[in-house]
């Protein structure tokens, strides 16, 4: 006997429908919400170096979607023309088609040939050398966090590297230990950073705002702590910025701070950091001269606040494993008067 099955209805589905609307909005305002905390997007061009990057990427979607849609169209007509029918014998058994054979293998090498020719250009347009009278910025990756150089005026900073907007920047990229990766993708696509090798991005940023950035080459436990931070500035208040930078510390009148700047000098810390002005000249770690006036630490991965401040100083390993910088062993007045004296150094 066969099997019937009987479908029943369900009256309240209709009933259900708004408040799966409402559902799935939320979601997608969540989604959007968080996009929005974390721009990290190559689809923000803030430069002409990503804006060239982002057109050819948009050209090779374009194409990539007409071929897919010709293949699936053909895929799907050739699988209902000729599907089996009931009681059908089998096909005609061929051994193949030449025209067929010859369109699948010339169309590819014709498309890839054509997205060469776009491409070709703008590697040897983002490859030459930088315009004359492009600024020089030092960028180097350290395990892990990016230091950046501003050889001309002497500047020396970490997390954070300021631009100018509407200047050509040249950013000369080097490693001091292991292969990194620079990449702000609202800047444009990511380089390598070597040792013992030289790499280059030469470009003009557009409009002024921060935008983050990341490490985009495995350089070890935390290369996923590695990031950094660009920040576009008008011309005057960039160059406000830069001879800010360019000040000595200032000594402090605090007492608690005075007191951390003398632990600083005696607890080790000024073996590995600089801090111009003061005994302070270790290479080993960021430059703290003006620390104060960062808005990240830690390789950006924490805001520049007294309790962030506090909580990496007391174990940095353990915010950052395989970090270069040891606990010390802190105690919590010994944490005070530093986290006094770093706040201090604008």
């Amino acid at each position: 006997m066969r099997q019937r099955w009987h479908f029943v209805r369900i009256p309240r589905v209709r009933q259900a429908l708004p408040a799966l609307a409402a559902m799935a909005l939320l979601v997608l305002a969540t989604a959007c919400s968080s996009e929005a905390q974390n721009p990290q997007t190559a689809f923000n061009p803030r430069s002409d170096y990503a804006n060239v990057g982002l057109d050819l990427f948009k050209l090779i979607i374009v194409l990539g979607v007409i071929i897919g849609v010709l293949v699936e169209v053909v895929l799907v007509y050739t699988a209902v023309r000729y599907r089996r029918k009931a009681r059908d014998p089998l096909p005609p058994q061929i051994h193949g088609n030449t025209i067929i054979e010859v369109l699948w293998t010339t169309g590819p090498v014709i498309v890839v040939g054509a997205i060469l020719f776009y491409t070709l250009p703008v590697i040897f347009s983002t490859q030459a050398p930088a315009p004359a009278g492009a600024m020089n910025i030092d960028v180097t990756g350290h395990q892990f966090w990016w230091e950046f150089g501003y050889p001309d005026a002497g500047v020396l900073t970490a997390n954070e590297i300021h631009l100018p907007v509407g200047q050509t920047v040249n950013l000369v990229l080097q490693s001091d230990d292991v292969i990194h990766s620079f990449w702000v993708p609202a800047l444009g696509g990511k380089r390598d950073a070597f040792p013992s090798h030289t790499n280059y991005i030469w470009l003009k940023a557009d409009s002024v705002g921060e935008f983050p950035g990341q490490c985009y080459q495995l350089c070890g436990y935390s290369h996923g702590n590695m990031r950094e931070k660009a920040i576009i500035q008008s011309p005057a208040d960039f160059q406000a910025w830069l001879t800010a930078q360019q000040a000595p510390a200032v000594t402090p009148t605090d007492p608690t701070a005075a007191e951390g700047a003398q632990l600083f000098q005696t607890r080790g810390c000024s073996a590995c950091h600089t801090i111009n002005g003061t005994p302070a000249e270790g290479k080993v770690g960021p430059n703290l001269t003006h620390v104060a006036s960062r808005s990240v630490i830690a390789g950006s991965i924490l805001d520049n606040n007294a309790p962030n401040l506090r909580r990496w100083l007391s174990d940095p390993p353990g915010i950052k494993p395989g970090s270069i910088m040891p606990n010390l062993g802190l105690n919590d007045h010994e944490l005070d008067v530093l986290v006094a004296y770093l706040q201090s150094l604008q």
